[in-house]
């Protein structure tokens, strides 16, 4: 009996697919086409590769350039204060 209630309906992986199918940029542009669930999975999986590349040289750049800048500069408080929000 337990492990029937631990099951998730269809209904609720029909929303769950629904919701992510919303988030990724490349289903968004597919318009109102459903995708199957393995290949909205796959998206997923290289939209999050493609984020973490990003963040990866988005990291990169800014030690490049927070070794350029003296850290009692101007220039450095304001990075340091776009940072912290």
């Amino acid at each position: 009996m337990s492990s029937r209630r631990s099951r998730v309906s269809e209904e609720e992986i029909n929303e769950l697919i629904s919701k992510l199918q919303s988030l990724l940029p490349e289903a968004r542009r597919r318009g109102g086409g459903r995708a199957s669930a393995a290949k909205l999975l796959k998206e997923t999986c290289n939209y999050i590769r493609s984020l973490n590349r990003e963040v990866d040289d988005l990291s990169g750049r800014l030690s490049a350039l927070m070794a350029t800048v003296d850290n009692n500069s101007a220039e450095a408080e304001i990075i340091r204060s776009l940072l912290r929000s």
